[in-house]
């Protein structure tokens, strides 16, 4: 009865504790969508108890003497989540967004022991994160729409993404249609640059480079450009996954496939052309070059990525 008694007592005490920590995270949220936590209130409103409310925090390091690029990156689409929550007509006290700088905290960074960023985690309002409360920043990218999915999965709260309006991509488009439209009006009378079999294949090819390196997974997962580790300062541009990859890396696998398919062109251009037999010979061993060069460094990428492939060709 005495034990039942002190927690009878108590009960009023933790509620008023819980009252005020949710109606200062209210208030912070109220000026900020992502509220900035130092070491003490990291402790006091995220790990001590009592607690009912999620928090989703990003590790981070935005100071520039850090360099950290692909922080900057997932602190605008964080920035973005946390104002589609913050603003919309289902926010309640269930879920906050925070951010933990290493400047700002770098004993919370030590107390996780966490020596990367940018890095979320998941601190649900019950128990202890679990391994699934840390999103999987090289797998999934740091896109808001991904993150919301993350989220959902982890609070069961349901975030409809808004971003801001963009009109750099409607004025491009326009801009080219108008360069277009002009070059088809100022060559009215000579369209056969239409029918040209040349402009249609590069174009094509164009086209076809540019989906098969990767850009629409990148335009979907929102990967960061390249991984720079804090602790060596190396920067990797090749992701050592075959479930990812890097913006970098597709744009280094564009060029390796555009110098495959150069070489392919001067090897039938060899075959076909009328030119001098000399120029021919030169074409025929420059395509055999690029073709075997480019080709072996897109199969050592293949291997980087696929651990335990077994072929290689000229390097490994």
């Amino acid at each position: 009865m005495h034990f039942y008694n002190i927690i009878e007592c108590n009960a009023p005490l933790v509620e008023t504790l819980l009252s005020e920590k949710v109606t200062q995270m209210m208030e912070w949220a109220s000026k900020r969508s992502v509220i900035r936590m130092n070491g003490d209130k990291f402790r006091r409103f995220v790990k001590a108890p009592p607690r009912n409310y999620s928090v989703v925090i990003m590790f981070t390091a935005l100071q520039p003497q850090r360099q950290c690029g692909v922080c900057r990156q997932a602190d605008e689409e964080f920035q973005v989540l946390a104002n589609s929550w913050r603003y919309s007509s289902a926010f309640t006290n269930k879920v906050f967004f925070a951010s933990v700088d290493f400047d700002e905290g770098s004993d919370v960074f030590q107390m996780l022991n966490m020596n990367s960023a940018p890095t979320f985690l998941h601190f649900p309002s019950k128990g202890k994160p679990r391994r699934s409360d840390t999103y999987e920043l090289q797998v999934r990218g740091f896109a808001a729409e991904q993150l919301a999915r993350w989220v959902a999965d982890r609070t069961d709260v349901q975030i409809r993404v808004i971003r801001p309006p963009n009109y750099a991509g409607p004025l491009l488009l326009g801009f080219l249609l108008a360069m277009i439209g002009g070059l088809a009006y100022l060559r009215r009378h000579n369209l056969e640059f239409l029918f040209n079999k040349n402009v249609w294949a590069f174009s094509a090819l164009c086209f076809v480079l540019i989906m098969t390196s990767g850009q629409m997974w990148n335009h979907i997962r929102g990967p960061p450009y390249a991984h720079k580790n804090p602790s060596t300062g190396q920067v990797s541009y090749i992701h050592g996954s075959s479930q990812a990859q890097f913006v970098a890396e597709t744009h280094i696998v564009l060029l390796f496939n555009s110098a495959v398919t150069m070489g392919i062109v001067l090897l039938c251009e060899a075959a076909t052309s009328d030119i001098d037999i000399g120029k021919r010979k030169i074409m025929c061993v420059a395509g055999i070059g690029l073709v075997m060069l480019f080709f072996s460094w897109l199969l050592s990428i293949f291997r980087a990525k696929y651990h335990g492939y077994p072929y290689s060709f000229l390097m490994s």
